[in-house]
Parts: structure tokens; sequence; C-alpha cells
């Protein structure tokens, strides 16, 4: 049965994303383990790590996944940009396996400056610089995009082509909201039989390895990346329920990164994924007020 948690944050440390994913009523979590914004990544000393370890023992976390920094592209012609995103990625894959995370994933960045091919052949050449040597147990995970602008990872085809490119195994983690914005339909039961089987033939189900569950506040095809909670979004609830029960998709895991509007955002967008996986009757797909 697939796991349901949130991105909580690891402010003061990340010592302290376990408490905070316990309280939103999260049974996996993913963090950053430095600003996304950029700047210094914080020292990861034993003591941290030691510690890191014992709440998420302590919480009950076995799997658990880190997110890299926003400002990662793999297809800048800035050679400073560029080779600082190769060196990030090999640094977050290294931080992540001292913490026993399962998967780190990114966005690979825009191909805005040299063109759709060109951008996907650095990506690849990026990615294998990133895994060269590379001895960790945190594995990569491209994830998918919502395609705004000349964003790279946002088409099966252009994604398949990346992990066939890349010299050493790498997978993917689905993100609902970007897979909606970018055409693939997963508003009801069959179109998300339709989304997956497509996927399949593509990309191939068994490099699928996370699931981002986030409505979406635009409508299909949109190419915006524009997330929204459970429920109140564009996909509805019958397409989460759908996912929750399709028989590939049962042992992947759901993260959502929904707005936090208040304290309790987590808490009942997860609570509400939870009734769906339990739950044996089709939702109404009414969109529920805010």
């Amino acid at each position: 049965m697939s796991k349901i948690g949130a991105h909580v944050s690891a402010a003061g440390g990340v010592e302290n994303a376990p408490q905070r994913a316990h309280q939103a009523g999260c049974e996996v979590f993913q963090f950053f383990t430095r600003s996304p914004q950029g700047g210094k990544a914080p020292e990861l000393t034993e003591a941290i790590i030691k510690k890191f370890k014992q709440n998420c023992k302590k919480y009950g976390f076995i799997e658990y996944y880190t997110h890299a920094p926003y400002f990662i592209n793999l297809a800048s012609t800035n050679n400073r940009i560029r080779y600082g995103s190769i060196s990030v990625l090999r640094q977050e894959l290294e931080r992540s396996s001292k913490l026993g995370v399962k998967y780190l994933m990114a966005h690979l960045g825009s191909a805005r400056e040299v063109g759709q091919t060109k951008g996907v052949k650095m990506c690849i050449e990026g990615i294998n610089k990133i895994l060269d040597g590379y001895k960790g147990s945190c594995q990569f995970l491209i994830e998918m995009s919502a395609g705004a602008g000349a964003i790279i990872g946002d088409e099966y085809e252009e994604i398949s082509k990346i992990t066939k490119g890349v010299k050493k195994p790498i997978s993917v983690c689905f993100d609902t909201a970007h897979a909606f914005a970018s055409g693939y339909d997963l508003s009801s039961e069959k179109a998300v039989k339709e989304t997956f089987q497509k996927f399949d033939k593509i990309i191939g189900i068994g490099k699928l390895k996370l699931i981002h569950a986030n409505d979406s506040k635009v409508e299909l095809g949109s190419h915006k990346d524009r997330h929204e909670h459970i429920g109140r979004g564009k996909i509805g609830q019958i397409g989460f329920w759908a996912i929750l029960r399709h028989p590939k998709l049962k042992k992947i895991n759901l993260i959502i990164e929904t707005p936090k509007a208040s304290a309790k955002s987590d808490l009942n967008n997860i609570k509400i994924l939870k009734n769906l996986r339990e739950s044996k009757t089709k939702p109404c797909n009414q969109r529920k007020k805010k």
C-alpha cells in the first residue's frame, strides 16, 4: 500500500524535519538539506546525522526523500551555473546518503538558451558527470516538470531520452500537477489509466519511484506550475482515488507539496488522501470549497 506524506520544513536543522512530519500526519516525508534558493549548505556533522536518524526512528519513519535546490540548470550556457549545478547535485546525493535518504529529486533546468535538443544532451552529460564515481545509497530522480517556457522534462519522450542516455540507472518522480499542466489527464479513472499506460510504454513503470500528489489550479495542458489543495483543483478527488487504486502504483509513495495556507494545511490534505486510500467508493468530483 502506498504511504502518504508531505514536504516539511527543515528550518533550524534537518534533525527537526521528522518531528514536523509526524505532527503533519506523515507516513513518509520530503525536505531540503539546504536553502532551496542558494547559499552555502549547512554542515552535516556526525551529531546532526545521528540526531536525525534517532528522530526518524522515534517517529517511525523508514523512507524519506530530499529535493534539490531550485536554482539547478544543467542546460545553462553560463559555466558557473551549469558546473555549479553539477557540483550541488553531487553534494546533495552525498549528503542525502549520509542521512539515509532513499531518493533525491531535481528539476533539470531550462533549454531556453540552447534549444530543446541540445538542452537534453547537456542534461545527459551533466547527470553522467554527477554520477561519475558516485557510490552513495541515495538514488537520483528526475522530477517531471509543468513545461513552462523551455523547462526540460515535461514530456514522456524527453524524460525517456534522458534516462536512456545516462550511463547509470536513474528514475522518475511523477508530479500530478506538473503532468496535468503538461497535458497528461488525471481527472478521471479512465484518464489515470491511459496516462500511466502511456508512461509505462514510453518510460517504463519500473522507473517510477515517487509521486508528488498535488491538485492543479490550472486547466489541462496549461503549462503552468500552480499547485492546489487535494480535491479543490482541476484534477479532483477522483483522480487521486484512481491513482491510489492503480494496480501498478500501489507501492509508490505519495508526497504532497500543496499550499501551506495554515498550520493544518498539510494535515488536512494528508487526511483527504488517506481517506481516499481507504475508501472503496469512488468519490464525487465536486470541488470542495476553500
